[in-house]
């Protein structure tokens, strides 16, 4: 932005007619007057200026010229001249005075001059000077004396008494001066003002009653700092973008005192903002951006704009504007989080929510903040699984995941704002499917027959304390703490000859097979996993001792489908009742207390053997309802496997590291 000084000049046009202030001009003169005395007259006033203005006075015809001069303050008055001497019988001379200005045509005015001739009085006033000069301040008080002026007369008596008045005095003046017409001094009518007339001329005329003198007084008003600069606005912008390049102008401003002199010089500054004033010409700033603007951390600014002048004391004057800073796109959205890793449990109903969200510091559409799903790593459709919400940034689960089907989920998420051109960020986010405990445990083997029965396995009958059987295997579709699985024996045809590794699942020999050992044994193993529940599956084992599978056939062929637990239960007590009916009551009660010590002795009875400690193993607790049988845990605290031996109430003791049943 430039600044172009224009100067206008306006023509006068000769549209004013000169005239006198005075209908008419009096005269007093003495019969004695010699010629070539002067008479100096009033002026006329003319609006115009230059070639229009004053130019020159006629008399008409008699005996007396006219001659026209210039005053001090370049203003034309005219001034008479007696040309022969007087008559004294001829008491009155009227004449006419015409002026005419420099117009094309001149205008013209006139006005009556009456001279009246007295007796002689042939001194006439003189002023100590011609020209009187005085400098005053201009915050001088009313009624202070400026300038006393002095006129002497070599007359005595009347003809001596000199009176003073101002002489064609303008208007204005009358009002700033007083003068005493007695003794001549001036003093101030009102108050000074140098920015409205910095010099007053006066014409001063001493009169004695007949003869007149006259004087010029020049009264420089000296300034004074009693103004204080004001400050203005040209043209101003309160809006400005954030974007906007360094040495923009926002504002033209313009400074003014109205003093002169080092009391009208002014200097402006504004305080600490990123906004700095240039001086293009006199008087005149320009309000410039000096270093980067960012709405999002400061929306506006007050600049106070301070003009201080260099008088003595100086003055100074403040003008404040509000500057609002305009948003921009300049701010990419910004996820909270560099990436998310969120768990979801499996079996987690549809509409399940995930949250994330993103944030942008710009204003209205600029910091309006939409999400979408620009990929995963599935190969099938990502929309069967989730979905975001665009205004929240919600993930919803559109279906149940399961964590043996889909263990983890990547995908990236965008977040657009609405700006113009619009920014985006993505992020990633992984999705880990937890697991939950929804899957019992699968055997694997033994596997059952065609018909639903469980097969047989063959145990040599030399064999060995610790010689391998067979071994359960089970899976479990689970991940973590819940596919750990452990192995319990549930049901035995004969307790302390085989044991069954809690964690393996190995079913061993706890003793070498005796001659009274039955062929055919029955196990019942419960493969159970750690989940809170604990889920469970049941195995069971069909072993047979025999050397070969032809020596075990005749015994498979006579073996019975294995009862249900419940029904040998059954069996039991119905043979229980028909004892009870069948022996005497003592026989009775005989048969009761046995049955009582020997299940107390069962349910107390823990391993005997030094190093060994009872532990009950959680889970796995007698239910006679079911037809399971009560068993004890010997653990052997020396070794470094933990173990369980299921033990019959016999005294033989088996090994530690098995579980006998």
């Amino acid at each position: 932005m430039n600044v172009f000084h224009v100067i206008v000049a306006i023509q006068d046009v000769n549209d004013n007619v000169p005239h006198f202030i005075a209908k008419g001009i009096g005269l007093e003169t003495c019969e004695s007057a010699l010629p070539r005395v002067k008479f100096p007259l009033d002026s006329a006033q003319d609006t115009d200026v230059e070639s229009n203005s004053l130019k020159v006075y006629t008399i008409n015809p008699n005996d007396y010229s006219l001659s026209t001069k210039e005053s001090p303050d370049e203003s034309k008055y005219p001034e008479l001249l007696l040309e022969k001497p007087l008559d004294r019988e001829q008491h009155f001379h009227r004449l006419i005075l015409t002026v005419m200005d420099g117009g094309d045509p001149p205008l013209s005015g006139t006005t009556q001059i009456q001279i009246q001739i007295m007796d002689a009085n042939d001194n006439a006033p003189v002023f100590s000077q011609d020209t009187y000069k005085v400098r005053v301040q201009e915050i001088m008080p009313w009624g202070t004396s400026v300038l006393c002026v002095k006129a002497t007369d070599q007359d005595e008596g009347v003809n001596a008494q000199i009176t003073y008045a101002f002489l064609n005095a303008p208007t204005s003046t009358s009002f700033l001066f007083n003068l005493n017409p007695n003794a001549g001094d001036i003093t101030t009518n009102g108050t000074l003002d140098f920015e409205e007339t910095s010099i007053c001329m006066l014409a001063i005329e001493a009169k004695d009653g007949v003869h007149t003198a006259h004087c010029n007084v020049h009264i420089k008003i000296v300034d004074e700092n009693d103004n204080a600069p004001e400050v203005t606005f040209m043209s101003f912008s309160n809006k400005i973008p954030e974007n906007s390049d360094l040495g923009t102008v926002i504002a033209l401003i313009k400074v003014h005192d109205q003093d002169s002199g080092q009391n009208g010089l002014v200097m402006c500054y504004i305080k600490k903002v990123p906004f700095k004033l240039e001086s293009t010409s006199k008087n005149y700033y320009k309000l410039m951006i000096e270093s980067a603007l960012d709405q999002e951390q400061i929306e506006e600014y007050n600049v106070t704009i301070t003009a201080t002048d260099k008088g003595k004391p100086s003055l100074s004057s403040s003008t404040s504007i509000t500057l609002h800073i305009g948003d921009i796109n300049d701010n990419t959205s910004v996820f909270h989080q560099a990436s998310y890793v969120v768990h979801v449990a499996e079996n987690n109903p549809p509409g399940a929510s995930i949250a994330v969200s993103a944030s942008d510091p710009d204003l209205g559409p600029n910091g309006h903040v939409s999400y979408s799903i620009l990929g995963s790593d599935l190969a099938t459709s990502l929309s069967s699984y989730l979905s975001v919400k665009a205004q929240s940034g919600v993930l919803l689960a559109q279906r149940a995941f399961h964590q043996e089907q889909l263990r983890a989920l990547q995908l990236t998420l965008q977040a657009r704002d609405h700006g113009s051109p619009a920014l985006s960020t993505n992020v990633s986010l992984r999705v880990l499917v937890t697991d939950r405990n929804d899957n019992a445990p699968r055997v694997l083997y033994p596997a059952l027959g065609p018909d639903g029965s469980a097969l047989f396995e063959t145990v040599p009958r030399a064999a060995q304390p610790g010689y391998l059987v067979t071994k359960v295997v089970a899976v479990d579709s689970d991940s973590g703490h819940n596919a750990w699985l452990s192995y319990h024996a549930l049901q035995a045809s004969e307790l302390g000859l085989f044991s069954l590794r809690l964690c393996t699942g190995e079913v061993r020999t706890a003793r070498a097979l005796g001659e009274r050992d039955a062929v055919r044994q029955g196990l019942v193993v419960s493969v159970r996993n750690e989940g809170q529940p604990p889920l469970s599956a049941t195995a069971t084992l069909l072993l047979v001792s025999a050397d070969s599978l032809q020596e075990a056939l005749p015994d498979l062929s006579e073996c019975p489908t294995p009862s249900h637990p419940q029904a040998e239960l059954q069996f039991y007590l119905v043979v229980a009742l028909a004892l009870i009916f069948v022996l005497f009551l003592l026989a009775v009660i005989l048969t009761v207390a046995l049955g009582l010590r020997r299940s107390f002795s069962a349910a107390a009875w823990g391993c005997s053997q030094p190093g060994l400690s009872s532990k009950s193993v959680p889970g796995v607790l007698p239910n006679y309802s079911e037809g399971t049988l009560p068993l004890n845990l010997c653990v052997a605290s020396q070794s470094a496997k933990t173990e369980f031996n299921f033990l019959n109430v016999t005294p033989a003791v088996a090994p530690p590291q098995d579980l006998l049943f």
